[in-house]
């Protein structure tokens, strides 16, 4: 199911792996920089800062930094951000951020993942189009590298 408006963008992937083991995936500072391509310099704590640089191709210059909203164990992860904010000339900072949720839920052949981030309206209009559609097809593109993450690496580990 992909599901897109113009303030919200919704993407869904079924994962064959246990539900504790996509939560540590999508939940463990470490695991969330291998599959999202971003050195996390420390855990995820509702209500603080994470903060890393990206190690993407191209976008090695950003800094990625989420404020953790709610961390419901093996259900729900979400955190505000500052969508496609990657100008290092442009100051961000005044800018509203788009709140990114991952909802968990157990299916007969492992983890169902949907991942929405809303609030694009509220982005200056100048670059709330790009931002969007930046980010929907990121959100496609790392639903799928959570989905390798979890199938390469043990699930111990």
């Amino acid at each position: 199911m992909n599901k897109v408006t113009t303030n919200q963008i919704e993407k869904e992937i079924e994962i064959a792996a246990s539900l504790s083991r996509v939560w540590r995936a999508i939940t463990d500072y470490r695991e969330f920089g291998d599959w999202f391509r971003v050195n996390l310099t420390s855990p995820f704590v509702v209500g603080e800062i994470t903060r890393g640089q990206i190690t993407h191709p191209g976008y090695e210059h950003v800094t990625m930094e989420v404020l953790v909203e709610a961390i419901q164990p093996e259900h729900r992860f979400a955190f505000w951000w500052r969508p496609y904010a990657i100008d290092p000339a442009v100051d961000y900072s005044s800018e509203p951020r788009t709140l990114v949720e991952f909802i968990l839920s157990a299916s007969p052949d492992g983890t169902i993942v949907r991942v929405t981030e809303s609030g694009f309206d509220g982005i200056p209009a100048h670059r709330r189009d790009e931002a969007f559609r930046m980010n929907d097809n990121g959100w496609a593109a790392q639903l799928k590298n959570i989905q390798n993450h979890v199938n390469q690496t043990p699930s111990g580990s």
